[in-house]
C-alpha cells in the first residue's frame, strides 16, 4: 500500500490529538480499576459482617455492576456522540467518572452509616460504569477520524494502551500510598489514591478543551448527512445490526476475557488464589505491565500492514492454547510449597453431594452450615485446593493425605467453639502436610513470575491493540460512535467485567484453583471461530464518509 509524505510522520495536530484523547482515557480507567486494585480492603471496609473471601467476592460484584451499566452508557453517551459531537460527549464522560471517584474516597463505610455505605458505593460504580461506557467510544472514533490513512492502527494503539496504563497508574499510586501509610493504608490510605484523582480530573479537563470537534463529525453536519436518530439508525438497521452483532460475538467478547483474564484475574489469582502478599504482587503485575505494554504499540503498527483480524484472532488463540501452562506456572514459580504439597499430599472432601451447596451468595444472606459445606469454606478460605469424592456418611471429612479431619455442623448449639479446635486441628495437619498459610516471599521466583506475566500483557495487547481501529472501520460515520460502542462494552462489561466473579466461583464449587481458566478459554475460542467466518478485514476501508 502507498503512504504519502502526511503518514511518515506526526504532525503537532495529530500529537495533540493522541495526547489529549489518551491522557483523558488513562485517567479514566485509573479511576475505573482503582476500585479493582483494592477490592479486598473495600470489601472489609463496605461488606463486614461476613467472612474476609465472601467479602471479597461482594466487592468483586460491586466492581462488576461497573461492568453490568456500560453497555448502557454506550447507548446514551453514542447517541449523544453522533448527534451533538465527538468532543462534548467525551468531556461530559470525564466529568461524571471524575466526581463519581472522588466521591468513593470521601464515602463513610459500613461501621459509620451502615447499610448506606454498600448503597452509595454501589451507586458511584453504577456511575463509573456509565460514564466509562461513554468515554471508550468517542476516544476511539475521535482518533481514528484524526488519523491519517494507512495509520489508523498505530494511532488507535494509543488509546488501547490506556486501559493498562491506567491499571499501571493505579497500582504504582497505591504501592506508594500504601508504604506512606503503612499500617493505616487499610483503616484510612487507601482512600488517597481516590482523592487524588481529583487533581488528575482537572488536568484532563483542560487538556480536552483544546481540542476541535472530529473533521469527520464537521464535515458531515455541513453536509447535512449525520445521523437524526442514530440509535435507530444502527440498530433497527438489519445490515447494520448484523455487524454490531458479529463484532460483539467475534471480536470484543474474545477481547475482553483475554485481557481481564491477562491482567486482573492474574492479580486476584496471585493476592487470592496463591496468598501472595498484595504489595509483591502488584509490584510483580507492575513488572509485567511495562514490558509488556509497548506491544500494544508494535501490534497496532502491525495491524496497518498485515490487517487487523489475523493479529485479534490470534491472539485469542494463543490465549486459549497457553492460559493453562501459564498459570500453571505463574502458581509453581510464586507459591512453590503449594503445588507440592497437593501433589504430594492431595486434600479430598469426603460427603454426600447432595448435603453441600453451591457457595455462591451475591446478596449475604445464605447460611452454609452443613458439614460439607464448612469443610469446603474453610479450605477456600485457605486458598487450598481439593477435589470431591461421595460418602455414605451424613458428616464430612477433609482428608489430607494420610490424616483427616472431621467436619462439624454449623448449626449445633456449640459450633464456636467446634469451630474453633476444628480450625486448629485443620491449621495442624496441613502444616504437617507441607501446605504454607502464605506465599514464601524467599521462595518466589520473581523473574519467572514476572515473564509469565509479560507473556498474559503480550496475549492482551494482541486482541486490544488493533481492535479499536477494526470496530471504527466496522462502521460508517454517522453512526460509529452508537454501533461501535455497544459491542465493545457488552463484551468488555458483561463477558469481560464478570470474568474474575464467575471464575472465583467456579474455583471454590470444584476446588480446583485452574477451574476458572476455562470461562476464558471457551469464550476466546468460540470467538475466534466466528470472527474468522464472519467478520471481514477493514485496513484499507476508507472511513472519512457517513454512508
Amino acid at each position: 500500500m502507498e503512504t504519502s509524505a502526511k503518514t511518515q510522520g506526526m504532525t503537532k495536530a495529530e500529537r495533540t490529538v493522541i495526547v489529549s484523547s489518551s491522557l483523558g482515557t488513562v485517567f479514566e480507567w485509573y479511576d475505573f480499576y482503582l476500585y479493582g486494585s483494592l477490592a479486598a480492603i473495600i470489601g472489609k471496609q463496605f461488606f463486614s459482617g461476613v467472612d474476609d473471601r465472601s467479602s471479597f467476592i461482594f466487592a468483586l460484584l460491586a466492581f462488576a455492576a461497573g461492568f453490568a451499566v456500560r453497555p448502557f452508557g454506550a447507548v446514551f453517551f453514542g447517541r449523544m456522540g453522533d448527534l451533538l459531537g465527538r468532543k462534548r460527549t467525551f468531556l461530559t464522560t470525564i466529568l461524571v467518572m471524575g466526581a463519581a471517584t472522588f466521591g468513593v474516597g470521601i464515602l463513610p463505610n459500613h461501621h459509620a452509616i451502615g447499610i448506606v455505605a454498600p448503597i452509595v458505593l454501589v451507586t458511584m460504580r453504577l456511575l463509573q460504569g456509565l460514564a466509562l461506557g461513554g468515554e471508550y467510544g468517542g476516544a476511539a472514533t475521535y482518533v481514528a477520524e484524526n488519523a491519517p490513512k494507512g495509520k489508523r492502527g498505530y494511532f488507535t494503539s494509543w488509546i488501547q494502551i490506556t486501559a493498562t496504563a491506567g491499571l499501571l497508574m493505579s497500582l504504582l499510586v497505591v504501592q506508594a500510598c500504601k508504604s506512606l501509610t503503612g499500617g493505616q493504608f487499610e483503616i484510612w490510605g487507601w482512600r488517597i489514591p481516590f482523592l487524588v484523582s481529583i487533581v488528575m480530573l482537572a488536568f484532563s479537563v483542560r487538556m480536552r478543551m483544546k481540542l476541535d470537534e472530529s473533521p469527520v463529525f464537521k464535515k458531515m453536519k455541513e453536509e447535512g448527512k449525520s445521523s437524526g436518530a442514530p440509535l435507530k439508525d444502527a440498530f433497527a438497521d438489519m445490515r447494520n445490526l448484523k455487524v454490531v452483532v458479529f463484532s460483539l460475538f467475534g471480536a470484543t467478547a474474545g477481547q475482553a476475557v483475554v485481557w481481564y483474564g491477562g491482567q486482573f484475574y492474574a492479580l486476584y489469582f496471585l493476592t487470592q488464589t496463591l496468598k501472595l502478599d498484595m504489595m509483591e504482587a502488584n509490584w510483580l503485575v507492575v513488572a509485567g505491565l511495562l514490558v509488556g505494554t509497548p506491544f500494544f504499540l508494535l501490534f497496532g503498527a502491525l495491524s496497518d500492514r498485515i490487517g487487523r483480524k489475523p493479529i485479534v484472532l490470534g491472539g485469542m488463540v494463543l490465549a486459549a492454547v497457553l492460559y493453562f501452562p501459564l498459570f500453571g506456572g505463574l502458581a509453581r514459580a510464586v507459591n512453590p510449597d503449594l503445588m507440592m504439597a497437593s501433589t504430594a499430599s492431595p486434600v479430598v472432601v469426603a460427603a454426600q453431594e447432595s448435603t453441600c451447596s453451591f457457595q455462591f451468595d451475591p446478596i449475604g444472606k445464605a447460611k452454609f452450615t452443613s458439614p460439607c459445606d464448612v469443610a469446603k469454606t474453610s479450605l477456600a478460605k485457605r486458598g487450598i485446593p481439593y477435589s470431591s469424592t461421595e460418602s455414605a456418611d451424613s458428616g464430612a471429612q477433609i482428608r489430607v493425605g494420610s490424616s483427616s479431619v472431621a467436619s462439624y455442623d454449623g448449626k449445633a448449639t456449640d459450633a464456636k467453639e467446634r469451630s474453633k479446635a476444628f480450625g486448629a486441628k485443620l491449621d495442624s495437619v496441613l502444616k504437617a502436610a507441607g501446605y504454607p498459610a502464605k506465599a514464601d516471599p524467599a521462595k518466589v521466583d520473581k523473574l519467572m513470575a514476572g515473564g509469565i506475566l509479560a507473556i498474559l500483557v503480550i496475549l492482551v495487547a494482541m486482541v486490544y491493540g488493533p481492535i479499536a481501529a477494526w470496530l471504527v472501520e466496522l462502521f460508517p460515520a454517522r453512526i460509529r460512535y452508537s454501533s461501535m460502542s455497544l459491542p465493545y462494552h457488552i463484551g468488555n462489561g458483561w463477558f469481560g467485567g464478570f470474568l474474575p466473579t464467575v471464575a472465583f466461583a467456579m474455583v471454590a464449587a470444584t476446588g480446583d484453583i485452574f477451574h476458572g481458566l476455562w470461562y476464558p478459554i471457551v469464550v476466546a475460542s468460540v470467538c475466534a471461530v466466528i470472527g474468522f467466518f464472519f467478520l471481514p478485514e477493514t485496513k484499507d476501508r476508507e472511513i472519512h464518509h457517513g454512508a
